[in-house]
């Protein structure tokens, strides 16, 4: 384990994290039923941040960014503090309704517009609403949404509103043929749009090797390819997939696809995909490595050549992203746990500029100043 932490810098970043989470457990802290709140001098042990917290008197996560009505919208997961034990499941996430924000600028006042959508409005859900996406098209808005049924297994659903903000209606029932987690729909300049989704671990995705739910399934290891993400495209009235569910791939500069072991590149969750110059930049986290990583492709169904790493290990557990072009600049939306003293599961969302180079490749970020 010593020989690894020397070799991989981003390992011995998770270990800090990791012991500062454990101090602050062992200080006894109340956990209760209800949303804690952030406070103003938690963040006094942990790096200078290149951002700051969008809200700071809820926590949010995985956000979701879009422009609508020369506005950005930002769909989060809301945090809550709801006392359960982590594990590698995520039992812990446990969020039960989502608020959506809003700026006019990036820097600006943020609107916090509340609940949005609460689980005891979903018709078939059990728990742990995670996290969303939304899209707009022809007069409606619709909320992407990832939820455990009450068998205990994550599928995809989505509600409408005529509004960006909500409040927001669920369908009766969630997208058939959808599974595990984190939902990222791209509207193309064709029309067209397509749903990335999936999650390893805790989001289930390892269980549906086979295109059937299997709960003994497990993530592959070593010299075999990676899990891929999954991919549909949407209907056009944007409720239902329109073919079947395809897995994609991500590989390397000689075309073959990532391997299981390579836990530094292959795909773990949170999809999301942009455009620029023509090209498909499908990125993603990889999960227990904690980067969030990148591939360039000529489809929206890939393949998508993996390119490096757009944002480095932030601090607490999870790397959750989006991408979105404001004004003519690009920004990276993502969240990390310094507000709540590296509680993996208390996250704030921030916002900071993304670049591209020359040659289109995107420069890397690190969230911290380096003193």
């Amino acid at each position: 384990m010593t020989k690894n932490i020397c070799c991989k810098p981003h390992l011995l970043f998770a270990a800090i994290v990791a012991l500062a989470v454990g101090a602050c457990q062992k200080k006894g802290e109340t956990k209760t039923e209800t949303e804690t709140t952030p406070k103003k001098d938690s963040t006094e042990h942990f790096p200078k941040s290149i951002a700051e917290p969008l809200v700071t008197d809820i926590y949010t996560a995985d956000p979701s960014a879009h422009v609508f009505d020369n506005k950005i919208y930002i769909y989060p997961s809301h945090d809550i503090e709801a006392g359960i034990p982590e594990n590698d499941n995520g039992d812990h996430f446990d969020m039960r309704d989502y608020h959506i924000l809003s700026m006019d600028s990036v820097g600006g006042p943020v609107t916090d517009h509340g609940v949005a959508l609460d689980i005891k409005n979903i018709p078939w859900a059990g728990r742990q609403l995670w996290a969303p996406d939304a899209a707009f098209s022809k007069g409606t808005y619709y909320l992407y949404f990832p939820v455990k049924d009450k068998e205990d297994v994550f599928h995809i659903g989505v509600a409408t509103s005529k509004s960006p903000a909500g409040p927001f209606t669920a369908q009766p029932k969630p997208i058939a043929g959808s599974y595990s987690i984190d939902p990222a729909v791209f509207q193309d300049t064709d029309g067209k749009s397509y749903m990335y989704f999936g999650g390893i671990w805790g989001g289930q995705l390892q269980r549906w090797i086979t295109g059937k739910y299997d709960t003994l399934g497990k993530e592959p290891e070593g010299d075999v390819p990676a899990i891929g993400p999954r991919m549909a495209r949407l209907s056009k009235d944007m409720l239902k997939f329109d073919e079947p569910v395809k897995e994609i791939k991500v590989i390397d500069k000689d075309g073959k696809p990532l391997l299981a072991k390579d836990h530094d590149r292959r795909f773990f969750e949170a999809s999301w995909m942009h455009k620029y110059n023509g090209k498909y930049y499908f990125s993603y986290s990889t999960g227990d490595t904690h980067f969030i990583a990148y591939g360039i492709g000529d489809s929206p169904y890939g393949p998508f050549t993996y390119q490096g790493v757009i944002l480095k290990p932030v601090i607490g557990w999870t790397n959750h992203h989006s991408i979105v072009e404001y004004k003519g600049q690009w920004y990276l939306f993502f969240h990390d746990s310094i507000l709540s003293k590296g509680k993996t599961h208390l996250r704030s969302v921030k916002v900071t500029r993304l670049q591209y180079r020359p040659d289109g490749t995107i420069e890397t970020i690190n969230a911290y100043r380096e003193e």
